[in-house]
């Protein structure tokens, strides 16, 4: 992400938090207050690192921040990312939900809408098995 981008997600309303080790950023990932929900935005974490409880525990401290239902939204090719917000008690949504809530809550485009899924976290009513 360049640092316009990262300026322009800022203005937008979200709230980065960092995981360090040895002064150097492995791992970050935001939250943002959007409405009726808590959107996690923008999770990565260094390669070399992952797989080490860096995402997981960002995760953990931004769930602890949020006061309303979270969604995250990913690519639905990111299998990976699926299962890892599954193993953190998050469920897909169904995908009449999917697009409802994309085009409620973020701002995308339709390419986008098509090849992405939402998780949620408590589960939403509907949300697939």
């Amino acid at each position: 992400m360049s640092a316009e981008e990262l300026e322009t997600e800022i203005t937008a309303g979200v709230t980065f938090w960092g995981y360090e080790a040895d002064g150097d950023l492995i791992g970050v990932m935001g939250i943002q207050h959007v409405r009726d929900v808590d959107l996690i935005r923008h999770a990565y974490v260094l390669p070399g690192n992952q797989g080490r409880g860096i995402g997981s525990s960002l995760l953990a401290h931004l769930q602890a921040l949020a006061t309303r239902p979270v969604l995250v939204g990913t690519w639905t090719d990111a299998e990976w990312a699926i299962r890892f917000y599954q193993r953190h008690g998050f469920e897909l949504v169904s995908p009449e939900q999917k697009n409802a809530l994309l085009k409620e809550y973020w701002t995308i485009s339709e390419r986008q809408i098509e090849t992405s899924v939402v998780l949620a976290n408590p589960p939403l009513p509907g949300a697939q098995v």
